[in-house]
């Protein structure tokens, strides 16, 4: 470079430095009028001074559109919000208001089928209702007086109810409606609760009282969600006639004697969303968005109200940040815009004329570390570009062509450069001259005239030269490079990972739906891998999992990708195929490979493939949806005995999908214990008396009623929840056996079902310890049935509980006797109390003589291990008797009573079956 510039000047040139400092720098340019500069300035400064306040307020009037737009988006926001809380809230409160009703039905139920001894008062520990919370449950009687409640009375200081309007409407009433009230001061409860109310009907037919349900506001409105509604958030209950029921406010909850709502609301529908102004409205005189759902039954309105000033807020805020940040911008701005009109007016006065090289020299040198050259177009006679020609580099220009900067400074391109590479030169270096401006990077590994393999290229034309500057990226690019490699390769294999397939699929599907070719994706996972991988260690794993990597490379098609998405799963991506029995091949190929054992340094394994297969278009339109599709083909091979493979099926899919959704709907409902006990007696064949009773699981069900354990027990011990839900039925037990001692009657022993899942995931006997010292009932009054795989684990841990549970005074008892392998050992061993025989030995009873045998044999066996014998499902009195006849102890089933819910006393059966046979 050289060792001085020449800057033009109003005068002329001055000479400086190669850093721009200048030997005798004057101020100001001599001979420059000021006065005539101001002169010539104030034109341009006006210019510029009117189209920075056009600019301006273009600024603001964008600004305070955006500002409005979003206000508009947060209040359509606050509506929708306000719409779907009233929605939920709508489905809330009938839900709510359907399972009083049932709870009235429930109640009316038990006292028609109880008569003068129902009695409400355990019915808080009897239904799981929240008695003590909120509710209050009253049966009146047809001269409005109360017979039972779950609130505390005295006959004495008795009130009567006969002219309330919930007594008088039912009594008047020539159907059996609910009656809902409004929230008023109740003479019961003595507290602001809302009345429902159902009829009683007499033996004779004609009215005998009412089932009387008072409810305090609060429970209607528990709900409300601080999150979403905010400290001033609204929940409210109309009627159809749009008087106000119960309101909340944040957490204040307003009667009709304090109303919260002044005026009714303007809702012209049964469901929509309004802006409403505070002060007309609203006892805080506060706006808000509200949302409302009519209710499909009970003639009720869900009100959900967002406060206005809560929800703008937000908005609000940043409107008046954005404002304060704008003015400053406009001030700064301004400035900048002054200072910037000064100093380009007062250059705009000099001369700024340069000479073409000085020119030239400025752009070149504007990157001094790099390399850099001026290049000049060589015109031939039609004024035409012919060639270029090097006028100038720097040291470094001339090292990255392998070259020395006296070699190259007026050379042609063309005797620079081999014929490989220098039409690829001239016609980039043309390009950049019609451009004016170009920026590449460019590859040059195959150009030897370059010692780098990448360039970083940046050519700018500032008049009839090219200013070009280079600078070597080779090192950049391969660090980028293996950055890419080591991002896209799984470490272990070697092979391409899952961020690679993810960004390599989206192309691959665009080329195939392009050429309306197949894709298939098989998705692999090995059989037995963690076997090897928990037995023998993780170092042999690994070295597993880097073989079966090889076997799929030389298994599948030379231009089929192998990917490891990780753990033992692998994916094979198969392109450009014309059927799906393509992919059939690949597959059959790959579970071919791998019949073989894999020889490891730890020893000799057999591992095997389970393969699912997805094919595009049709399994899938987007490489998630092919990749799970696929995943859950696997699925099906691994459920139905693995080593084989299998295309996706919909069904497949649908029916997994089922099952996922009845578990978390079984999960929802033993976290919300929506499960009842019924209880079915067993009889003596020889009293006719109740010997004891067994308790049966049913799912009260919101929608579907009451639900068969046949129905979701398996479920239940398939995933695991049987334990959890085993837990509820003991503690419901034993609360209702510690209920039941409490009224003084007698009271038969209950036998609990006790999965083998129980067994193996908790210790059974210190649950069942727990529940009867919470409860304080005696361990005599509970009785265990066991199926037969309980007996057939045959651990020692099985034999030590059952002999814990025997040791507190818990009889067990065999059921489903006849459908498994019992032991007669174990039996012996174990000395189990009674033998429950299964209901199909029972129905087949009276179909021929060896049954009766057969029967007769169980029963032998039974009683001469000191056990009595139970028949289950007995359904007609010709099986009655005939079980006498064998000596049958006991019996249950349909003929002899249903299972029943329970009652204000346990319902044993009077010893009237001796006489019925």
């Amino acid at each position: 470079m050289p060792d001085v510039l020449l800057v033009p000047t109003v005068e002329g040139y001055m000479v400086t430095a190669p850093d721009g400092s200048v030997p005798s720098q004057a101020p100001w340019p001599a001979g420059l009028d000021r006065e005539r500069f101001y002169q010539y300035s104030l034109p341009f400064l006006a210019f510029w001074a009117l189209a920075v306040l056009i600019l301006s307020g273009v600024a603001w009037l964008y600004l305070l559109s955006a500002a409005d737009h979003e206000k508009r988006h947060v209040e359509m926001a606050a509506m929708r919000e306000a719409e779907i809380l009233s929605r939920s809230y709508a489905n809330h409160v009938s839900r709510t208001i359907e399972a009083i009703d049932q709870l009235t039905m429930y109640i009316r139920y038990g006292w028609k089928t109880s008569g003068d001894g129902f009695s409400l008062a355990g019915l808080g520990t009897a239904t799981s209702l929240p008695m003590q919370l909120s509710f209050y449950v009253s049966i009146i009687n047809s001269g409005g007086d109360r017979v039972t409640s779950t609130l505390p009375f005295e006959p004495a200081n008795q009130v009567n109810v006969g002219e309330e309007a919930y007594f008088l409407a039912q009594k008047n009433a020539q159907d059996d409606p609910l009656f809902i009230g409004r929230p008023r001061y109740g003479i019961l409860s003595k507290r602001t609760v809302v009345h429902f109310s159902r009829k009683l009907i007499s033996d004779t037919g004609g009215f005998g009282g009412i089932v009387l349900v008072s409810v305090a506001p609060e429970y209607f409105i528990a709900g409300y969600d601080q999150l979403t509604l905010g400290a001033n958030g609204l929940l409210a209950i109309l009627g159809n006639d749009n008087n106000v029921r119960i309101t909340r406010v944040g957490d204040r909850v307003y009667n009709p004697q304090s109303p919260a709502i002044l005026a009714p609301l303007p809702l012209e529908s049964d469901a929509g969303v309004l802006a409403v102004s505070g002060a007309p409205y609203f006892s805080d005189h506060r706006s808000r968005y509200i949302g409302w759902q009519a209710t499909d039954r009970y003639s009720m309105v869900a009100v959900a109200g967002i406060d206005q000033h809560d929800a703008l807020a937000p908005y609000l805020e940043r409107r008046s940040g954005t404002i304060k940040s704008g003015l400053l911008a406009n001030i700064i701005f301004a400035m900048l815009t002054l200072v910037a009109i000064l100093f380009y007016a007062r250059l705009s006065w000099r001369k700024r004329q340069l000479k073409e090289l000085q020119e030239t020299y400025r752009t070149a040198t504007e990157r001094g570390k790099d390399g850099f050259f001026i290049i000049r177009p060589i015109l031939n006679a039609e004024e035409k570009i012919n060639s270029f020609k090097v006028i100038d580099c720097n040291e470094q220009g001339a090292r990255l062509m392998r070259h020395r900067r006296e070699e190259v400074v007026g050379e042609n391109i063309l005797a620079l450069f081999d014929e490989k590479n220098v039409q690829q030169v001239v016609d980039l270096l043309h390009v950049a001259y019609v451009k004016r401006h170009l920026e590449r990077e460019i590859d040059v590994t195959d150009n030897r005239t370059f010692f780098p393999d990448w360039l970083h290229v940046l050519i700018n034309r500032p008049d009839g030269d090219l200013a070009v500057t280079m600078r070597d990226i080779s090192s950049t690019k391969a660090h980028v490079a293996e950055l890419e490699r080591i991002g896209n390769e799984d470490a272990l294999t070697g092979l391409p990972n899952r961020h690679w397939l993810k960004q390599y699929l989206p192309q691959a599907l665009a080329s195939a739906q392009a050429s309306r070719h197949l894709l298939a994706l098989l998705f692999i996972d090995l059989d037995g891998f963690k076997a090897v991988n928990d037995t023998m260690g993780h170092d042999a794993g690994d070295e597993l999992l880097r073989n079966a990597g090889k076997r799929l490379r030389e298994a599948v098609r030379p231009h089929d990708y192998v990917v490891r998405i990780g753990g033992d799963e692998f994916i094979v991506v198969t392109e450009n195929i014309s059927d799906k029995d393509a992919a059939a091949h690949v597959a059959q190929r790959i579970l071919h490979s791998f019949e073989a054992p894999f020889r490891l340094l730890q020893g000799v394994h057999s591992v095997g493939t389970s393969i699912g297969i997805s094919i595009f278009p049709d399994d899938g339109q987007d490489a998630d949806a092919l990749i799970n599709n696929a995943d859950m083909a696997m699925y099906a091979v691994k459920t139905s005995g693995k080593r084989d493979f299998r295309y996706f099926d919909v069904r497949f899919f649908e029916a997994i999908q089922q099952k996922y959704r009845a578990e978390a709907e079984l999960r929802h409902a033993i976290e919300h214990n929506q499960f009842v006990i019924y209880y079915q007696p067993r009889v003596s064949l020889a009293t006719g008396e109740t010997s004891s009773m067994e308790a049966l699981v049913r799912w009260a069900h919101p929608s579907r009623g009451i639900v068969e354990p046949r129905s979701f027990i398996p479920l239940a011990e398939e995933t695991g929840l049987i334990v959890e839900l085993g837990e509820q039925v003991i503690d419901s037990v034993c609360s209702q056996l510690a209920f039941w001692t409490r009224q003084g009657h007698r009271v038969v022993p209950v036998s609990i079902n006790v999965s083998a899942i129980q067994f193996a995931k908790i210790n059974i006997g210190e649950s069942l310890s727990a529940a009867l010292r919470r409860h304080d009932v005696s361990a005599q009054l509970v009785e265990i049935e066991l199926t037969e795989s309980v007996m057939m684990a045959g651990n020692e841990a099985v034999s030590s509980v059952l002999t814990a549970i025997q040791g507190m005074g818990i009889r067990l008892l065999v059921d489903d006797f006849g459908t498994g392998y019992s032991s007669l050992s174990q039996l012996q061993e174990l000395d189990f109390d009674t033998l429950k025989v299964d209901k199909a030995f029972t129905a087949r009873l009276e179909r021929s003589e060896a049954s009766k045998i057969f029967y007769k044999a169980i029963i032998t066996m039974a009683h001469s291990l000191g056990m009595k014998v139970v028949a289950e499902g007995v359904e007609t009195l010709e099986q009655v008797h005939s079980l006498k006849a064998l000596h049958c102890d006991e019996v249950q089933g349909f003929y002899i009573a249903p299972p029943m819910p329970p009652t204000e006393r346990q319902s044993v059966l009077a010893p009237a079956l001796s006489k019925m046979m």
